[in-house]
């Protein structure tokens, strides 16, 4: 099994939002630069407006350009794995995280009265 944490950015230390890459924790240790593949489960990159125990939604690509100055997933990602600080997660297995939250159901968009 995949051992998994987080890595965390936060912009400036009055900022009260922290943007967040899941990576692999071993891999992570050993990475300096280059291959990013290996070393995060995905290129997805999370916000919280409440520190790190606050929920994780999918940053938007305005949040991105205002704090990263570029939308490019590898640049974002990179930054973040280079100047953030990693920390131990609990809830986040591996391959079987998917980036997206599990409690909300099934697909949603196009049912109910129009």
């Amino acid at each position: 099994m995949v051992n998994t944490s987080k890595v965390i950015y936060k912009p400036d230390s009055q900022s009260t939002e922290e943007y967040t890459v899941i990576v692999n924790s071993d891999e992570f240790k050993k990475w300096k630069d280059g291959a990013l593949a290996l070393v995060v489960e995905s290129f997805d990159v999370f916000v919280s407006t409440q520190g790190a125990q606050g929920h994780l939604g999918k940053a938007s690509n305005q949040q991105l350009d205002t704090v990263f100055g570029t939308t490019k997933d590898v640049d974002v990602v990179t930054k973040i794995l280079k100047e953030g600080r990693e920390q131990a997660t609990d809830g986040v297995s591996g391959s079987n995280y998917t980036g997206s939250n599990p409690s909300r159901g099934g697909e949603s968009r196009g049912s109910g009265p129009r």
